[in-house]
């Protein structure tokens, strides 16, 4: 940890009073030219002084509110690269299975949710993990004993595949096999019979469109429920990647004609494949669009699915066959929106999860025009030496979930995702480290509700390469680990980076968007930071979380 400098701003650089002075044992204000320091004026919602407890004594009036955190650590205000916290109300709904660890666990869990409800009720539960299935394919089986025959939908973990009971399937119409747009599939046994296990977008959503929804109030609470437990980790703004459902924009109007957003949202909805050339400029013109705390900025694209289900799209198939296609069945219709996208100075993110996937996007964007627009990589989770080569060369960003790989793969590769790749290719998992000593920028989130969005975990996940608490857990590829200023970096100035803006510092003029914890992530043992207090979370200068019990006159 950098000792606070011995100069720095003595008074609000305009002469005026702050509203507000944060004090703490040291704020990582991530900018070089500032360093560490001790205390922070803010006016107006910006910063406009630096310094150490001294100086502080001398910017304050009688207006200016003080709040004093004592032993804290202040860093910028985290942000999470990769969130679904739109449709992921209706990913996360019902029992959340991903505590558990073998069927047995599941089967209980679900004939509790079965006990609360009628008999033709429906059953959901979401966070899956596919190795409680062991050996066996994940099928909708462990659904109709648990639930008494109801209709019953489980999404696993990755939001790519779900499985569903009997009678779901029946009040869907589902019997056999049939064709869609893009690579989603209904798996099928050896007679044809549907075995509940749905893969990809349009397969699942032939039964999600018969489930019963949440009405649009109780969206409107829930999605608050999730951004103000976001802020209570010390995200104050997230990457959304996704805006498909239908009344997002109406829900996001909703919550700010009740009060602001608990964090800031910059939302970049998908492009799918199909789209023809009218629905593709309609499209377009959401970019821009906006209220206080969010707004649509970039596009989300998809080219291929995940390994763990066998959508994923590999050089040579995984070891049962398959991942063997992109989800855009024509791949040069994605090269032609890409190019699209770029020459109307739209930034994208594209989901790219095996080696062929990686390979096909970051030489599309090399092949781009060198104009200043920042596009980037989401996931990358078996990446090859030839294409990480690439990603340095074009300039390409990075966007990685550390808890992915601690959470969902084991260091003995007995897990589904390494089997599923075999050993070479497992080798090359997550690698965070070697991107970052390449010079990559690379952004860190989550992908809530694919895993927990709590960015103390996550940044913890990131040094240890293991499950933050679980000290037992044998790391996973421990070289690829960062270093904690890394792991910081990932959720503040990289993630800005990674999109192509200026930000994450405590600098001068910023936004006074920034969290105190109660042990200092740059000085401490992760798994401490990982249990740590959130002691304040402050967006514009505004306590969203903690304030109130911390004011000193």
């Amino acid at each position: 940890m950098t000792p606070p400098p011995e100069q720095h701003s003595p008074l609000p650089v305009d002469g005026q009073e702050p509203d507000l002075v944060i004090l703490a044992r040291v704020v990582h204000t991530l900018d070089p030219d500032l360093g560490d320091v001790e205390a922070l004026a803010i006016r107006d919602g910006r910063i406009v002084a630096a310094g150490g407890r001294n100086d502080a004594a001398a910017w304050g009036g009688g207006a200016t509110r003080v709040i004093d955190l004592g032993a804290a650590a202040v860093t910028p205000g985290l942000v999470d690269a990769h969130l679904h916290p739109i449709s992921g109300l209706e990913l996360a709904r019902g029992v959340d299975l991903s505590g558990c660890e073998d069927l047995d666990a599941v089967s209980a869990a679900l004939a509790e949710a079965a006990a609360h409800v009628g008999a033709d009720d429906w059953v959901s539960g979401w966070g899956l993990d596919p190795n409680v299935f062991g050996t066996t394919e994940p099928h909708g089986g462990v659904l109709d004993a648990a639930c008494g025959g109801r209709p019953a939908f489980v999404m696993l973990f990755d939001a790519h595949s779900a499985i569903v009971s009997r009678a779901a399937l029946r009040l869907a119409d589902v019997v056999g096999e049939r064709e869609f747009p893009d690579a989603s599939r209904i798996v099928v046994d050896a007679s044809g019979d549907p075995t509940g296990l749905l893969l990809e977008n349009e397969a699942m959503r032939l039964v999600e469109s018969i489930r019963p929804s949440e009405s649009f109030d109780e969206r409107v609470a829930h999605l608050v429920a999730v951004l103000e437990g976001m802020a209570a980790t010390g995200i104050t703004a997230g990457h959304v990647m996704d805006m498909h459902d239908d009344d997002a924009i109406a829900v996001l109007e909703a919550v700010e004609a009740q009060g602001d957003l608990p964090i800031r949202l910059r939302i970049s909805p998908m492009c799918v494949p199909g789209m023809t050339d009218t629905e593709f400029a309609e499209f377009v013109g959401l970019q821009g669009r906006g209220g206080r705390r969010w707004t649509v900025e970039g596009v989300k694209l998809m080219i291929d699915g995940t390994i763990d289900n066998g959508t994923a799209w590999l050089r040579e198939p995984d070891t049962r066959g398959e991942s063997t296609s992109p989800l855009w069945l024509d791949p040069a219709e994605y090269a032609r929106r890409v190019t699209e996208l770029h020459s109307r100075g739209i930034p994208t993110a594209t989901h790219a999860i095996g080696d062929k996937a990686i390979e096909v996007v970051v030489r599309t964007l090399a092949a781009l025009q060198r104009t200043g627009i920042q596009h980037r990589v989401e996931h990358i989770e078996t990446l090859p030496d030839d294409v990480l080569a690439v990603f340095v060369e074009a300039g390409i960003a990075a966007s990685m979930q550390p808890t992915h790989c601690t959470h969902y793969t084991r260091a003995d590769q007995t897990d589904n995702w390494s089997v599923r790749l075999g050993r070479e290719r497992a080798d090359r998992a997550w690698r965070i480290g070697d991107l970052r000593t390449a010079g990559v920028t690379v952004a860190l989130g989550s992908d809530w509700p694919v895993a927990p969005y709590d960015a103390r975990a996550s940044i913890a996940d990131a040094i240890l390469r293991r499950p933050a608490l679980k000290p037992h857990v044998a790391p996973v590829l421990p070289e690829q680990a960062v270093s904690a200023l890394q792991a910081l970096e990932g959720y503040t100035t990289h993630a800005f980076a990674s999109i192509g803006a200026v930000g994450g510092t405590l600098s001068m003029g910023a936004p006074a968007d920034l969290v105190a914890f109660a042990v200092d992530p740059l000085d401490s043992d992760p798994d401490d930071f990982a249990a740590s207090d959130v002691l304040l979370t402050l967006i514009d200068g505004t306590p969203v979380i903690g304030a109130d019990e911390r004011v000193d006159a």
